[in-house]
């Protein structure tokens, strides 16, 4: 991929999908300076587009101040501080292990065009995709997803997770799995991103053995083709070191990294 079709994806993703629009299913969100600061139920979140320059003792303060906002929050037991790795100024995650955050593990941001992953791809004998939030009643599909996102993840999932999602952003989260009669096998979200050509896939996973036979593909594709009949032109992820690799094979490009920097009560 050529370095100014690089820099044109992630030129598109800084001015569309961060922001704002990074915080919308939160309880609730505030802005302070350059930061967006939310708050889901214990944890809370905080991001932007830029830093505006700061740097030095000023940017030292704008952090100690956020820290003390959450500190502050009873029901607050962990933040996230996320950052890329484009963003300036280069040292921010030095000077925020100083001021108590631990990095967790670094993710590839990769941005394209949704016409890409909109493939048919082979399932499994007797494995099926849909959409589950669309039905009558979502909430015992929402369960059965959950437990399969927590399967596929390795740690608890919050089934109510999914259903504030649902309520906080009303028209713009689908959810979709793929399962066999008995079981949902994977699961992943599509969140279109209000007021952009983007749309974003999100806890894309495959319970450990049902891995390896082309399941997240499928369901990658199918979200692809949903954002398309939106009328959206490009899917971003964040993703892992296991579902960077497919990402790529269909076309979409590395534009940058992600770190989470977290800090605990």
């Amino acid at each position: 991929m050529t370095t100014p079709e690089k820099t044109r994806l992630l030129a598109a993703y800084d001015a569309q999908c961060r922001d704002e629009a990074e915080v919308l299913s939160a309880d609730r969100y505030d802005r302070c300076g350059p930061l967006w600061r939310a708050r889901y139920g214990k944890r809370g979140f905080v991001t932007y587009r830029s830093l505006d320059g700061l740097d030095g003792q000023a940017l030292d303060n704008l952090i100690a101040q956020t820290v003390a906002d959450f500190a502050a929050d009873p029901e607050i037991q962990s933040f996230e501080w996320k950052t890329r790795g484009h963003d300036q100024p280069a040292d921010l995650p030095e000077r925020l292990l100083r001021h108590g955050f631990e990095a967790d593990e670094q993710e590839t941001v990769m941005v394209g065009d949704a016409a890409l992953l909109a493939q048919d791809i082979a399932l499994p004998e007797g494995v099926t995709v849909r959409r589950i939030d669309n039905v009558p009643d979502p909430y015992p599909e929402m369960v059965r997803a959950a437990d399969a996102q927590a399967r596929a993840f390795g740690f608890p999932f919050d089934v109510e997770d999914f259903m504030r999602r649902l309520e906080k952003k009303p028209g713009l989260v689908e959810i979709w799995v793929a399962e066999t009669p008995d079981e949902v096998v994977c699961t992943g979200r599509l969140e279109a991103v209000p007021n952009s050509e983007f749309a974003g896939l999100w806890g894309g996973g495959t319970v450990p053995e049902w891995r390896g036979q082309g399941i997240y593909r499928a369901l990658t594709a199918a979200r692809a083709r949903s954002a398309l009949a939106r009328g959206l032109r490009y899917l971003q992820s964040d993703c892992t070191e296991f579902s960077r690799p497919i990402l790529e094979k269909s076309g979409l490009v590395a534009v940058t990294t992600t770190t989470p920097y977290l800090w605990s009560r």
